[in-house]
C-alpha cells in the first residue's frame, strides 16, 4: 500500500530546498490555499518573470509546471495525470510537457517530490543559462 504524504512537511521540505539551493533563480515561494485553509499548490516566483506551481496530492498525484509562455512562449511540466492521450509513452502515467501541451515524452522525474523539485529546477536552472 502506497504511504500517504503529509503535504505540509513535505511542502516545507520543499520551500527550505528552493530558498537554501536554488535562491540565484528563485525570488520568492508561497503556499497557495484553498479557502478552508488546505494548501492548494506552491507557487515559485523566478526571478525572470516567469513562475513554477507545484500541486501534489496526498495520494501521490503530482504536477511540476513552469509557465513561462509570457517570456518565451513555453511551458515545460512533468505530472502524472493518465491522459489515455499520452498512454503510449513508457513512463505512463508520468510525462513530460517539453515546450507545449503538445510535445510529450517520458519523464524520468523523481517520485519523491522533494527530489523533483530539486531536479526540476536544476532543469530551469539550465535553461535560463541558455536562453
Amino acid at each position: 500500500m502506497k504511504k500517504r504524504l503529509n503535504l505540509e512537511e513535505v511542502f516545507r521540505e520543499i520551500v527550505k530546498v528552493i530558498l537554501r539551493e536554488f535562491s540565484d533563480i528563485a525570488a520568492d515561494a508561497q503556499l497557495r490555499r484553498t479557502s478552508s485553509g488546505a494548501i492548494e499548490r506552491l507557487r515559485i516566483f523566478l526571478k525572470d518573470r516567469s513562475f513554477v506551481d507545484v500541486w501534489l496530492s496526498a495520494s501521490g498525484k503530482c504536477s511540476y509546471h513552469w509557465e513561462h509562455r509570457h517570456v518565451r512562449g513555453m511551458i515545460h511540466r512533468h505530472n502524472n495525470a493518465p491522459h489515455s492521450r499520452w498512454k503510449h509513452i513508457k513512463t505512463f502515467p508520468k510525462h513530460f510537457h517539453d515546450g507545449s501541451e503538445g510535445n510529450v515524452k517520458e519523464s524520468t522525474i523523481s517520485d519523491n517530490p522533494v527530489e523533483a523539485v530539486r531536479e526540476f529546477l536544476s532543469f530551469i536552472r539550465s535553461k535560463l543559462k541558455t536562453s
